[in-house]
Formats: structure tokens, C-alpha cells, sequence
């Protein structure tokens, strides 16, 4: 489950709220902007949630269940979406699961309830009667039909008993009532929902499905042969109900090709790689249904690691809604069979599939983790934290950190990521280290591994994507390349202070990099003067430092031969952070001691404006006179 925000109002709530957070790795505390520091700022708290409900992030709420419960009215709508929410008192006395019934709100309640040392204000029936939700298996279970389960439990509360068929030891403890005679049945099981109204459909997550195949027309999507069994294993304890003939399964078996055919024929002419992704899906379907198993049993999708930048087989994954595993095909094979044998760490039952369709799948007795499957693509994700405060980091940038393994970054960027989990390995350096950073990113991913590499402001802005860009470019390291690789944008300094000041840069611009570490300085010369003739509005980053006391009174010799005395510069310091200040002066005033390192200098335009009016604004007009 996602690691849920806890939002507060004010101050008195802040030691409970830490209270909650100690018992969720990842979770953040949420404040209300100008009354308390907490990990995340928010202005406005009904947007906040709504925001929060909409992204499907669990959310602790330490005010009044009412406000609660207007706030996010507006959004609710299908029950078997929606995540947990919860009430909790600002002193901890009272813990109120709100929504989320289908998504384990009444689990959270009791574990919150534990830490604060109360009692859950449990309401619901089901679990006030059976000490569990029946309705909310654990990890690796899903429902076959919610509404049948909605059914189910109401017959079970209105005094039916109940029998259990399968593995479901979350249930041993239950106060089920039950009976071996009884006309319900809660099932346990990989084969298909025949649409019976007298059970509850329990689907362990116990298929892995191999793929092997390229991409191919999609009427051959169908042409699985369901009698069809690879020459290993093939009647190792098979179930004498392996291919039941039930209204579902027919039904499904008829759609099968007919999805196919739809996704290709849409309007939109779909690319390439959708029409591959459907074929793909649809053939899995094929042979899940010619075996009489639900698409909601399959647990993973396996294929070549030398497939692993296939986008077909990634988006055909997330068709299906499960994980994309890899494992490497042995010496002696490259049938679907043999990659499921390298892949597979526990035993499997059956094993299913035709050679020439590319197709196999493996049947476990309980559910499996996706994890155990041959491994993951690695992943790094190169992200910018914006300039400091919570508020300015992209939800995407947040998202990437909740979901990585390691995280890399320069000391002092890594900790402002945080509060990152106990579990998450860090690796800090020193400011110098890109390229080794950027080469140890890759030697983490390439293992299977979700990676983070921290930049501040955004990554493409003299920051750490165009290291780890170069560090691409000039590997012949094939593990590397198959890394999935994506830049998540962050606010920059300059944007960061533009806005605080107005919007001096409202017309043409250049960032400008001080430092002649990386590059000479007469370059940064013939660069300042092209821009300073040119009438840019210029922000140059890295202006100043112990190491480089003279550059920044060099450049700004350079510009005020080209630029008026009450030229405007604006000077943003730490903006974004504690503390951070944010001064106007002019060209004719400014000097180099009024900056260091940590000042962002965006000198004007000959248009670029100051007035006062309420407050002090820069701008730059977007024309010229």
C-alpha cells in the first residue's frame, strides 16, 4: 500500500501526527502553510484532499470527520477505488475509519488505534461481526465480483453459514459462521468465477504467464491450442478440473480474438508497438482462458531479459495490470517452458503452453510474489527537488523517491529528499562526483534496481541529467542501456526567484553558469558579451565562491558595458528554503559582495520594470518599444 500523507491544521496535532508517521515508513506529514513546519506545505486543506483522493493516497486526517467528509464528497463515487481514509483526533483519542473499506481503512485504523494506545471506532458490520473484512484479502487475493462479495457478506450477516474450499489462512481466525453442509462457500482459487451467486470468488495471484513470441497479426491471437502442453511437467499434478466448460469462460474465450480485433481497427490507427502490446495481451488472455484460469490469477508476466527495452511487452503488462519480469534463457532452450524454469524460485504445479505459439504459463498452489519472478527492468529516474520546500517538488519527483530503491545525490540534496524510508539505501557524495555518481546509478539499476539520482531545482539545468546522459552516451555497457531511463523536471533556481520577484523573466532569457570548472573561462566571457549585446535577460547560476572570488565582478564588468546603471537584478537567496531573502537592486548598486554561491542573480533587460504597488514587482515586458 502507498505510504499514507497525515494532514494537520496546526501545531497541537503535530506530535500525534509524528506518532502515526513513526509507524508508516515513507509517510509525510502534511501542515497548513504559515502555521506549523511540517514535512509538506499546503495552502488550501479541501483542494489538499481532494488532490490526495484523486492521486489515491491513503490519508490520516487529525480534524473533525466532518471536514473530512465534505472536503472529499465531491470525488466519491466508486467504493471499490477509493483509498483509505481516516479521522483522527488532534489529541490521538479517537481513531475514525471513513473510507476505503475495500482498501484496508479499517486495518490502518487498527494499527493507528494500537500506536496511540485507543480503541478504532469500527463501524462496519461485517468486521464487527467476523473480526475481518472478508471483502479485502490480503496481498497476492483478489475479489472475482465485488458486488457478488457485497451479496455474499449480507447472506452471511442475515445468519447463512459459510464453508471455505482452498488456501485462506487470513480467514483461520476469523468468527466466520461455518459449516460443512452449508449452501455458501467462500472458494480459494485460480480457475474461473463460473458467475455462481452462492460463492465468493477468491482469486490467488499463482499464474506466471511466459512470452516469447515477437509481435504478430492479431488473428493469430486466438489460434492457442487449450489441450496443448509443453514437453516438461506437462501432467505434473494436474487437476481433474483443469478446463471446466462454464458460461464465463466460454464467453471469455469468444471475446478474446474479438478484443484483439478491436484494438486494431480503431479510428486513431494505434502505433505499432499498441497493436504488439494488444496481441500480446490478447494471446495471454487466450491461453488463460483455454485453460480455464481468470485473468485476475496471473500474477506476472515473464520474458527475455534481452526484451527488456521492448516497449510492446511493457505496455501489454500494464494492459494486463501486472508486473513485467525478466530471466535470462538457459544454454539448452529458449522455449516459453525452459524461461519459466530459470525464472521460477518456487515450485509450481502445472505447467501449461505450446512452443511454437510462444506462449507457457506455471500454476502455483498459493499465491506468488511478483518479486521472486526472475528480476525486475532496472529503473533510475533523475529528478529535481525543486529549490528546497516541499511545495515546489513535482508530485511525479515525490512519487519516484516513495518508489525507489537507492537514492544517490550530493550530501545535502539527499537530505532535503527526505523523510525517505528506513529500507531506502542512500548513497551521498561530495558535490565533485558526478560522473562516478552517474556511472554507480547505472551499476545499481542495471542489477534490477529502482533508482533515484538527486539534482536541486531541475536535473537538466547545469545539474545531474546531462551527467548521467554523458555517462550513457560513452558506456559500451549493454546492461546499462537497457536501464529504463526518465528525467522528471524540477523548478530551477531562476524560475523559483523569477517568481518571488514578478516575472523578470517574462521575455528572452539565458541561464549563464559562472563556474570555469568545467568549462574555460574565456568561453563564459564570449558568452556573457553575446547576450549582454544581445539584450537578454540573463540568470547566472554559481556566481561566487571561496574558489572563484573575481569571476562574478569580471562578468558583471562585462554587462554593464552593454547595460544602463538602473538596469534591475534581482537577488534571490535559499529561496524556497528557510530563511530565504529577496532583494532588487540595480546594475549601478550591485556588488560582488552581495552575493555568494547560494544567490541566484537574474540581471533585466533594458525593458525590464520595478514598481510598488501593494508589494515591489519585476517584470519584463513581453514587447519592445
Amino acid at each position: 500500500m502507498m505510504s499514507p500523507a497525515i494532514v494537520i491544521l496546526g501545531a497541537g496535532a503535530l506530535d500525534t501526527a509524528r506518532g502515526i508517521q513513526a509507524r508508516y515508513a515513507g509517510s509525510q506529514v502534511h501542515a497548513l502553510q504559515g502555521r506549523v513546519e511540517a514535512d509538506v506545505a499546503y495552502s488550501e486543506l479541501g483542494a489538499h484532499l481532494r488532490d490526495l483522493y484523486a492521486r489515491g493516497t491513503p490519508i490520516v486526517a487529525l480534524c473533525a470527520a466532518g471536514i473530512v467528509i465534505r472536503c472529499v464528497a465531491p470525488l466519491l463515487s466508486d467504493k471499490g477505488v477509493e483509498p483509505p481514509v481516516l479521522a483522527v483526533a488532534e489529541d490521538g483519542s479517537a481513531v475514525v475509519p471513513l473510507l476505503g473499506g475495500l482498501a484496508g481503512v479499517n486495518v490502518m485504523a487498527r494499527e493507528i488505534a494500537a500506536a496511540l494506545c485507543v480503541s478504532p471506532a469500527i463501524t462496519t458490520s461485517g468486521e464487527l461481526r467476523f473480526g475481518t473484512c472478508v471483502l479485502n484479502p490480503p496481498d497476492g487475493y483478489t475479489l472475482a465480483d465485488i458486488g457478488q462479495g457485497k451479496r455474499f457478506v449480507s447472506d452471511l450477516l442475515a445468519g447463512e453459514s459459510t464453508r471455505v474450499e482452498g488456501e485462506a489462512p487470513w480467514l483461520d481466525d476469523a468468527q466466520l459462521p461455518r459449516s460443512a453442509s452449508a449452501r455458501l462457500a467462500i472458494r480459494v482459487t485460480p480457475r474461473a468465477w463460473d458467475e455462481r451467486e452462492d460463492e465468493l470468488v477468491i482469486h490467488p495471484r499463482s499464474v506466471v504467464v511466459a512470452v516469447t513470441f515477437g509481435a504478430v497479426s492479431a488473428g493469430a491471437c486466438a489460434k492457442v491450442d487449450p489441450n496443448a502442453k509443453t514437453e516438461v511437467d506437462a501432467e505434473a499434478n494436474a487437476e481433474p478440473d483443469a478446463k471446466p466448460e462454464t458460461k464465463a469462460e466460454t464467453k471469455a474465450a469468444a471475446n478474446a480474438n474479438a478484443e484483439a480485433g478491436a484494438d486494431a481497427n480503431t479510428e486513431a490507427k494505434p502505433n505499432a508497438n499498441t497493436n504488439a502490446a494488444a496481441e500480446i495481451a490478447a494471446r495471454v488472455r487466450a491461453l488463460l482462458d483455454a485453460h480455464g484460469l481468470a485473468a485476475l490469477s496471473l500474477a506476472a508476466l515473464l520474458a527475455s531479459s534481452e526484451r527488456m527495452t521492448d516497449a510492446a511487452l511493457a505496455e501489454a503488462a500494464a494492459i494486463l495490470n501486472v508486473p513485467l519480469r525478466f530471466a535470462q534463457h538457459p544454454a539448452d532452450g529458449n522455449s516459453p517452458a525452459s524461461l519459466l524454469h530459470a525464472a521460477l524460485r518456487i515450485p509450481y504445479e502445472t505447467l501449461h503452453g505450446d512452443p511454437q505459439q510462444g506462449v507457457a504459463l506455471a500454476l502455483s498452489p498459493l499465491a506468488n510474489d511478483p518479486g521472486t519472478i526472475g528480476r525486475a527492468r532496472g529503473r533510475l529516474t533523475v529528478i529535481g527537488l525543486g529549490p528546497g520546500s516541499a511545495e515546489l517538488m513535482v508530485p511525479a519527483a515525490r512519487t519516484a523517491l516513495d518508489e525507489a530503491t537507492d537514492i544517490l545525490g550530493y550530501d545535502t540534496y539527499v537530505k532535503m529528499a527526505g523523510p525517505l524510508r528506513a529500507d531506502q539505501r542512500v548513497h551521498g557524495t561530495d558535490n565533485r562526483e558526478e560522473m562516478q555518481r552517474a556511472r554507480h546509478a547505472f551499476e545499481l539499476a542495471s542489477e534490477g534496481r529502482s533508482v533515484v539520482m538527486v539534482s536541486s531545482g531541475d536535473p537538466g539545468v547545469f545539474a545531474m541529467a546531462a551527467a548521467v546522459l554523458e555517462a550513457l552516451d560513452a558506456s559500451e555497457n549493454t546492461a546499462w542501456a537497457a536501464v529504463e531511463l526518465s528525467m522528471v523536471p524540477g523548478v530551477s533556481a531562476a524560475m523559483a526567484t523569477a517568481a518571488q520577484a514578478g516575472a523578470p523573466l517574462g521575455h528572452d532569457f539565458c541561464m549563464l553558469s559562472l563556474s570555469d570548472n568545467l568549462k574555460p573561462w574565456d568561453i563564459i566571457e564570449k558568452r556573457l558579451r553575446h547576450a549582454a549585446q544581445a539584450d537578454l535577460v540573463m540568470a547566472f547560476y554559481n556566481p561566487i565562491s571561496r574558489a572563484r572570488p573575481w569571476q562574478l565582478d569580471k562578468a558583471l564588468d562585462i554587462v554593464r558595458t552593454y547595460r544602463a546603471a538602473h538596469t534591475q537584478v534581482v537577488l534571490g537567496r535559499d529561496i524556497g528554503r528557510p530563511g530565504g531573502t529577496l532583494r532588487t537592486v540595480t546594475l549601478g548598486e550591485l556588488r560582488s559582495t552581495d552575493v555568494d554561491m547560494r544567490t541566484m542573480v537574474i540581471v533585466g533587460s533594458s525593458t525590464t520594470r520595478r514598481f510598488t504597488k501593494g508589494a515591489q514587482w519585476v517584470y519584463t515586458p513581453r514587447w519592445y518599444e
